[in-house]
């Protein structure tokens, strides 16, 4: 589906709402979906204090005194000048189109002009390699400030941005630099919606430069009823991972979503096929005994058949899917195991597969 950018709804972000209205909605959903790196999110400068740190340090989002503060002038584009309020950004940045025969060194020196940076790409350390394969890389910067500076450097051209550098051979060539907005992560349509952990699904293979607003107008255009969408940022960088999640207001909706399993993402170059299940949560009681027939243990398997869609202990699983239509959802006998949404374990298979947390990997 292709993003039309003259979306009937406007972007309104996150920051358009006040504070009392972001720790309403946002932090008990995004809690309940064990997002780690709370204190990292760009939502208000207080957020720190309403959310335990899981490594005590506290206030680890922040870099010095830019916090971003709720009432300011809305946001501008990345490398508008001039704003009363300052930007944050990931400390990693893509630059793409470099020369082909630009090595590391020569990389690091066109660059650190604006602050001490390390140059990677994938599979760096494997290969060996002191030049970038495909063309493109990642600057990792220091400090922030390294990035704003860079941005305030470029030459904007269609909402891109753009920098030359030189190599061996080729001098002045016109790269495009790709920084990551934070406030371009998480994106609220409506906060009167109530946020659902239980209506949240994991799209996994998002690309990298999509934002949360396009991610949630693709969903909401295709499905109705989307009221957040958020984009999985590392922790450390807070640089995209590939992945996002999207809650919608009603069971219809979200019901669509996972039924779909797959969907086409049109974004700019990017043509790409993203996968959609249900967002597994790792504290949820049987939804058939609420603890009863498992001694108040939380419920190891969930059944993400839209038939079931429900949590279940090992008892009431079995007594469930004995019955007559439900025996094909049981699990085949080998399965892959992996860290699922929310620090869950699932099976990767079919979405007639139960999700059991306790297997071993």
């Amino acid at each position: 589906m292709q993003l039309n950018s003259s979306a009937s709804r406007s972007p309104k972000s996150i920051f358009s709402h006040t504070n009392d209205d972001l720790s309403r909605i946002l932090v008990p959903y995004l809690q309940a979906l064990k997002i780690r790196d709370l204190h990292g999110k760009p939502f208000f400068s207080g957020l720190d204090e309403q959310l335990n740190d899981d490594d005590g340090n506290g206030g680890g989002g922040f870099i010095g005194s830019n916090q971003l503060q709720l009432n300011s002038p809305a946001r501008s584009s990345p490398h508008s000048n001039g704003s009363e309020t300052t930007e944050r950004f990931s400390r990693k940045v893509f630059v793409g189109g470099l020369p082909p025969d630009i090595d590391e060194e020569e990389i690091t020196t066109s660059f650190n002009q604006y602050g001490d940076l390390i140059v990677d790409w994938p599979h760096k350390a494997e290969s060996k390699s002191y030049f970038p394969p495909k063309g493109y890389a990642f600057l990792l910067f220091q400090e922030e400030r390294g990035v704003q500076k860079l941005i305030e450097t470029c030459v904007p051209d269609d909402d891109k941005l753009y920098i030359t550098v030189s190599s061996p051979t080729i001098k002045n060539k016109a790269v495009q630099i790709r920084p990551w907005r934070l406030a371009d992560a998480d994106y609220v349509l409506d906060a009167s919606m109530p946020l659902d952990p239980r209506k949240t699904v994991f799209v996994g293979g998002v690309p990298r430069p999509l934002k949360a607003f396009e991610l949630a107008m693709i969903m909401d255009r295709l499905y109705g009823g989307v009221c957040y969408a958020g984009i999985d940022t590392d922790p450390e960088l807070k640089y995209p991972k590939g992945a996002g999640r999207v809650a919608f207001s009603n069971q219809q909706s979200y019901i669509a979503a996972i039924s779909a399993r797959f969907v086409q993402l049109q974004h700019g170059d990017i043509d790409k096929r993203v996968e959609v299940k249900p967002y597994v949560l790792d504290d949820q009681m049987c939804d058939e005994c609420h603890g009863q027939r498992c001694g108040g243990k939380f419920a190891p398997f969930f059944c993400a058949n839209v038939t079931c869609l429900q949590y279940y202990c090992e008892q009431c699983w079995s007594l469930i899917h004995s019955r007559e239509g439900r025996e094909y959802h049981k699990p085949p006998r080998q399965g892959r195991c992996r860290p699922a949404p929310g620090g869950a374990l699932s099976l990767v298979l079919t979405p007639t597969t139960p999700i059991n947390f306790n297997c071993n990997y």
